[in-house]
Order: C-alpha cells, then structure tokens, then sequence
C-alpha cells in the first residue's frame, strides 16, 4: 500500500511541475551599437534591442525559452545557451557551422530551449566572435524547490572588455607573422554587470541573513576572482550542478565557469564591508594596474556604519575553488569505462608562419560548406565514421550510451578553460604531465627545475560534474561521460584566440540515434539554401568520401618546439 501511496504521490508531483510550466519569450534584435563601456574607449559592439549590456534571462526548471533572433548585423549570427544539454534537439545547440548555418542578415529565428536542468548558465554568440563584441547574456534557471535554504540571491556577470572589434582582432591572430608568435598581448577592462567595474553598485545584507551569490565568468580571454574579506563563501554549484557545500575564501573563474556561493552575514551591522572582484591573466606579463586589474564594491550592512578594511593575505595563502575536491549532491562514483581517448592541446606553427593550436591531430576549423549536425543526420551508416566530416572537424565519433575516459593533457605553458557542449563531465584526476612529453618554445631555455610542483590529485569516490574545467599548464585532467545526448557538440577552449587557432575538437554522439529521432526543422535547412550552403552530405557536400573541393590542412614547421631539459 505504502509503494502504491509513493507512486501516486510522485505522479501528483509531476503534474504539478508541469501546470507550473510555461513558455518565456525573449526578443533579440541583434545590432551594432555605440558604446563606451569601460570609460576610455567609445567603440561599436553588438548589442540587443538597441542597447548593451544584455538583460540576464529568469526561467524556472520546465520552462521552456523561445528565444527569438533577429539579425541586424551584416553577417550571420548564432545564440548558444552555454551548459544546457540540448537532449533531443541538438539541432539547437548554436554551434555556428556545427549544428547550424549562421541566421542570415536581415532574418529571424527562434531557439526552443528546454529548461532541463537548473542552475547558473550565459547565452552567447557562437559565431564570428560576436560574444567578444557584447552579444553575451546570463541564463539563469531557477529551482522550483531549492536543495538549499537561503533568504535571497544575487547576480554578478563579470566580462573582459577589449578596444578594438572581434573580427579584425581574430584575423591578426590567424594572420602570419615574421617570427611565428602570436600578437603582443592587450590589456582588457572589468566589466562587472555590464558596466565599468570601478562603477560597481552596493549589494546589501542583513545581519544574519544567507545570500545565494551567482557568479559568471563572460570573459573572452581572462580569469576573475571574487572575494569578500572577512567572509567564507559555501559553494554549492558549479556549472548547474548543485553540490555538497564547499568552503573557501574565494571563487577563481576560468573564462565560462560558474558557481553558486552562500555567504552568511555577521550577526551584527557593526561594519560594512568591500567585496573584491579582480580580472587577471597569467599568461601575459603582470603590470601594476593592467594585469592584474581590481575592483572593489561595498557590503552595506548599514548606511552609517564604518568599512572595515580587511588586509589581503598573499593569494596563495588563500583557498580557493577547486573542482577535485567537490562532490555533486545526489551523485556517485565514477562510471566505469568502455573506451579511452587522449587529447593534448599543442601548439602548431604553419609553413606560412602562422600559430596555431591542435587538440586532436591539426588544428580544429569550422565546416566551411555544411554544418556538421547535418552531415551526421545524412550520411546513413558513413556517420558513424569521422573521415566523413573532414580533417579538419577533428570528430571523435562517440556509439550510443558509450562509456568514455579523456585523458587530457597540456603539454605547453598556456592554461586552457575546455568547454564541452551538451555532455556534463566527471572531473576524477589531475595531475602533472610527463615531463618528457613538455613542449617549449624554440630558442627558450627552460629545465624541469623550473616547472610549478604538481600534485596528482583524484576524486573517484563522487566527482564533481561540469561543462567547462581548466587546464592549466603542464597539468592533466581525465574526464569521464556517456554518450547519452544524440548530437554533434564542439569540445573547445573558451579562450577566444585558442578557439579561433583551432584548440578543438568534435564529439559526433550516436548519430544512428539522431538519424532516428530528430528531425532539422524546415526553416534551419532554408536558412542554409539562402547563404548557399549544403544541407547534406560530407563536409564538402558529397557523398561518401569524396571531399574534393575542401581546404588543405595547413603544414607544420618542423623544429618550431623543443622538448623539456630534463637536467
């Protein structure tokens, strides 16, 4: 009797969950506009509705996004909801090239976005580089019952703001050079909700009260830290995963992460307080005041009451966020494995004196002539093998429900914010690269001596999951997913530059499912015809393996890399 009570209670849940859902229907009309965002620079950027900063989306766990696009530009566009998995509809992912052709110049479309997960997630441009002109947005997607008690939350998107336009930027970083370096590093302003970070408004708190603070990294290139001295910040979310509270001092943020904190507040409004939100790049040289950048923000506790200033210990001293070390609520242990793929991000020197990057074999480029979404949907029995989508999709083809291990390691001095569309990740083991295996540039004389000490570290008991996790240098990450989500995602670095350079690599999931349970909506395919791009087929439009027609996959400079001295 009791189980017949059970079902029927859960019954009764759904139907309510679902009375309660609803369709929230958003209008973006993407444009050029002017704008001075960072109080130096009046430049264009691309902006929605005629204006810039882009006002954060709300929807609640059922609901679903009709997010509707008209593209005011003069080159296409795509919007791609960063974390949501797109289960069934991968044809949704706005992936520019991988699961759609761009909406043209002067046409609409409308996303239908399914709001099965909750949490912290942005939209933003897929295409083109328009997210690093402006075209980003937060997406947040409320818990109808949260896992978590709290009195009220708030939201910091926090950006990287640079003077000069994406396209131009991203043709300079392609472009070659004399010496086969990329271009000397420029220094971005902080924007934090969308406007000049030393413009940062109050957040107030009540004695005793506990906040939920969400923050996203929107930045193209660069970390952010968020602190608020004399606080300790519970985490319980990274990337819309809830998770077991996880105590520190501060949130550090690769470009796309997120998480959900709790601050309690002290039981007095003796003092008010300064949260510390600072932009920074370790790859680039440190410049008092360029790199790293901080802006500070006042915690009102009371209108009349003093700030206490709280000295800021060496960063090192400090704890931050760590994804090893969390645990997913209502998770488990890692999932055994069927098979195991090694991926190393390298760099990749051309014999035209380019610098570009690999992931898998050469550098990564989107498809030029169909998107890969479609070749996969066309291609029969021939999707199942990558050689169909072209050398340089780099596509790992992924059979259905295929338990996997990625062992993936960087082998040079950059750190690597990877993010993979649609397929949550098991973050199990990190750890230090061989160093044998080490690349360093020609002509620089650097010795195993001279790397960071690296602890191998594992959490197989229950990992955290995530969409987007760091690389840093000379480090490893193993991950594990099941191909569980028909579709074609991209698995990129969300350094702007890397990904245009080519950091990334295609995960083809089931496509003999996908041939069978979706369909591409006719409007997608007439977008494609307009712009007179191919909607089936191989990479290059033909059947089976003919791709004549495609671009040859550029040449390496032999000798360009060195490997580590191990004296």
């Amino acid at each position: 009797m009791s189980s017949i009570l059970g079902v029927l209670a859960l019954l009764l849940l759904c139907l309510v969950q679902s009375s309660l859902a609803e369709y929230v229907r958003v209008d973006w009309d993407v444009g050029y506009v002017q704008v001075n965002r960072d109080g130096y620079i009046n430049r264009r950027a691309i902006g929605v509705n005629g204006a810039l900063p882009i006002a954060p989306v709300y929807m609640y766990h059922g609901d679903t996004l009709l997010l509707t696009v008209r593209n005011s530009l003069d080159m296409a566009t795509t919007i791609h909801a960063h974390g949501l998995y797109q289960n069934g509809s991968a044809y949704m992912d706005g992936a520019g090239m991988v699961t759609q052709c761009g909406i043209p110049p002067g046409e609409s479309f409308t996303y239908r976005i399914y709001a099965e997960q909750v949490g912290t997630y942005w939209l933003h441009g897929h295409y083109h580089s328009q997210n690093a002109d402006g075209l980003r947005a937060p997406l947040i997607i409320q818990e109808r019952r949260p896992a978590y008690e709290y009195d009220e939350e708030m939201l910091f998107y926090l950006e990287d703001w640079y003077p000069t336009e994406a396209v131009p930027k991203m043709k300079e970083v392609l472009a070659p050079s004399a010496n086969g370096l990329p271009p000397p590093p420029t220094f971005p302003y902080g924007l934090i909700n969308g406007y000049n970070g030393n413009d940062t408004k109050p957040i107030r708190f009540r004695p005793g009260g506990r906040y939920r603070i969400r923050v996203i990294n929107m930045a193209t290139t660069e970390w952010w830290k968020f602190t608020i001295p004399g606080h300790k910040l519970e985490v319980i979310e990274a990337d819309g995963v809830v998770s077991h509270p996880h105590v520190v001092d501060g949130l550090d943020l690769a470009p796309g992460q997120r998480y959900s904190a709790i601050v309690t507040a002290h039981d007095t409004a003796e003092f008010n307080y300064m949260y510390n939100c600072t932009l920074y790049a370790d790859f680039v040289p440190w410049i008092p005041g360029m790199n790293p950048r901080h802006y500070l923000g006042l915690v009102e506790y009371h209108p009349d009451a003093p700030v206490k200033h709280i000295a800021t210990p060496d960063d090192r001293l400090l704890k931050w966020t760590n994804d090893i070390e969390m645990r997913a609520l209502g998770g488990g242990p890692a999932m055994p494995v069927d098979r195991y793929i090694e991926l190393t991000t390298r760099g990749y020197v051309t014999t035209d004196r380019r610098n570009l990057r690999e992931l898998g074999t050469v550098p990564y480029v989107e498809p030029q002539k169909v998107p890969t979404l479609f070749t996969a949907m066309s291609m029969g029995e021939l999707a199942s093998d990558p050689r169909v989508y072209g050398p340089q999709s780099q596509a790992i083809v992924i059979p259905h429900n295929q338990r996997v291990e990625i062992l993936l390691k960087n082998v040079q001095s950059l750190p690597h914010p990877m993010h993979q569309h649609s397929v949550p990740l098991q973050i199990v083991e990190r750890g230090p690269v061989d160093p044998s295996e080490i690349e360093i540039a020609r002509g620089i004389n650097v010795s195993a001596s001279d790397l960071p000490r690296i602890t191998r570290r594992t959490n197989y008991e229950n990992p955290m999951l995530r969409d987007t996790f760091n690389v840093p240098p000379f480090e490893y990450v193993k991950l594990r997913f099941q191909g569980t989500v028909p579709g074609c995602f991209v698995h990129h670095c969300h350094v702007q530059t890397h990904f245009v350079a080519g950091l990334a690599a295609t995960f083809v999931v089931a496509p003999e499912v996908m041939q069978r349970t979706q369909r591409i909506p006719d409007e997608m395919l007439s977008m494609c015809a307009r712009q007179g791009l191919k909607t089936e087929g191989n990479a290059m439009g033909n059947w089976g393996y003919d791709l004549e027609g495609l671009p040859p996959v550029p040449t390496e400079q032999p000798g360009s890399f060195q490997t580590l001295s191990l004296d």
